[in-house]
C-alpha cells in the first residue's frame, strides 16, 4: 500500500531522471487505455470517459503548482487510501500547473496518482495543458522544469506536452453530471463530437470552447471571450448541451473562486478552483465529493458537498 505520506516525501527528493520516467509511464497508460476504450469499469471513447454510478468521486479544481492545497485535499478527503482500496476515483478538471512555484511537484504527486491507480484516478485536459496553437500566455511550466531539474527540465517539458495529448477533455456521469475543465462546446450537435473534439481540432471549435470557455449569467448565446480563446456562454447555451448529453449539472474549473467555489447558470453550473493564494488570490481551495450511486442534484445543493481548506 502507497500512502500518502509516501508520496509527500518523495516529491521532495524526486530526480530528474524519476519524474522523466513517470511522465513517460503514465503517457502509455493514458494511450493505452484510449486504445482499448477502457480503464477498470470506466468506459473510455476518445477523449470522453464514462464513470459507472457507484463509489464516491472526489472532485479536484484548478491546481497551478499549489502543492500545499493538492497534499492537503488528498489528506482531508482520504483519496489515496479509497483509490487504494477500489472504493472510489478521484477527478482532476486540469490545470496542475503553472503560474505555481510547485508546479513540477504537484505534477509528480499528480501522475503518481495516475500511475499507481491507473483505474481509480481520471486526469482532465485544461487550457494550461493546451494544445501549442491554444497556449496559454504567460506559460512558466518549462522553466520551472528547468529550474526545478536543470538540463533535464527541457527535455522533461518536452516529454509533458506530449502527454497533454493523451489527457482526456470530458467525463461524464450518465444522466447525473458532465465534467469539463473550462465550457461547453456551443456548436456540438452529438455526445459523439464532444468525445471527438480532441480529433477535430482545429477544424471545429469543440475542443477550444471545452478548454477555454466561461459561463456568464444573465446573458443567452455566446459572444467573444476577453481570455483570446473560447467563448464567454449563456444559459440557453449550457441548457442546450445538458440536454444533449442527458444530464443535469455541469461540474467545471477555469476560473478562480475567492471562496473556491461558485454556482451560476441557475445552478446548472458549478465551478471549482483548488487552487489559494498568489496569483490567483483565492481565499480558499476547494474540492467536491460526491455519491456516485445517489441522484442528481443541482449545482446549488452539490455545494453542500464542498470541502474547503
Amino acid at each position: 500500500m502507497t500512502s500518502l505520506d509516501d508520496l509527500a516525501q518523495k516529491v521532495n527528493s524526486m530526480t530528474g531522471e524519476e519524474m522523466f520516467t513517470l511522465v513517460r509511464k503514465v503517457e502509455s497508460i493514458l494511450r493505452n487505455e484510449r486504445y482499448l476504450g477502457k480503464q477498470g469499469d470506466l468506459e473510455i471513447a476518445q477523449g470522453l470517459v464514462r464513470i459507472p454510478s457507484s463509489g464516491d468521486l472526489i472532485v479536484v479544481g484548478d491546481l497551478h503548482g499549489d502543492l500545499d492545497s493538492l497534499i492537503g485535499i488528498l489528506s482531508n478527503s482520504h483519496a489515496v487510501e479509497m483509490a487504494d482500496e477500489g472504493r472510489g476515483r478521484i477527478l482532476f478538471l486540469g490545470d496542475y500547473g503553472d503560474r505555481g512555484e510547485k508546479s513540477p511537484e504537484a505534477y509528480f504527486v499528480v501522475l503518481s496518482l495516475k500511475s499507481l491507480f491507473p483505474a481509480s484516478v481520471i486526469l482532465l485536459r485544461g487550457n494550461h495543458e493546451g494544445p501549442r496553437d491554444l497556449q496559454a500566455s504567460p506559460y512558466d511550466l518549462p522553466y520551472q522544469f528547468r529550474g526545478r531539474f536543470h538540463d533535464l527540465g527541457r527535455q522533461i517539458s518536452s516529454e509533458i506536452e506530449g502527454l497533454f495529448e493523451t489527457l482526456h477533455h470530458a467525463v461524464i456521469l450518465d444522466e447525473k453530471y458532465l465534467f469539463l475543465h473550462g465550457g461547453v462546446p456551443s456548436l456540438a450537435q452529438s455526445l459523439d463530437e464532444i468525445a471527438q473534439a480532441n480529433l477535430t481540432h482545429p477544424g471545429t471549435t469543440h475542443l477550444e470552447e471545452i478548454l477555454w470557455s466561461d459561463p456568464v449569467d444573465g446573458m443567452e448565446g455566446t459572444a467573444p471571450s476577453p481570455r483570446g480563446a473560447g467563448r464567454l456562454f449563456g444559459e440557453d447555451v449550457t441548457g442546450r448541451v445538458l440536454n444533449l448529453t442527458n444530464v443535469k449539472t455541469l461540474i467545471r474549473g477555469h476560473e478562480p473562486c475567492h471562496d473556491g467555489f461558485f454556482v451560476s447558470h441557475r445552478g446548472m453550473i458549478l465551478t471549482i478552483f483548488s487552487r489559494k493564494g498568489p496569483p490567483y488570490n483565492n481565499r480558499h481551495a476547494a474540492y467536491l465529493r460526491i455519491d456516485a450511486s445517489h441522484p442528481p442534484v443541482s449545482a446549488d445543493k452539490l455545494s453542500r458537498f464542498m470541502s474547503l481548506l
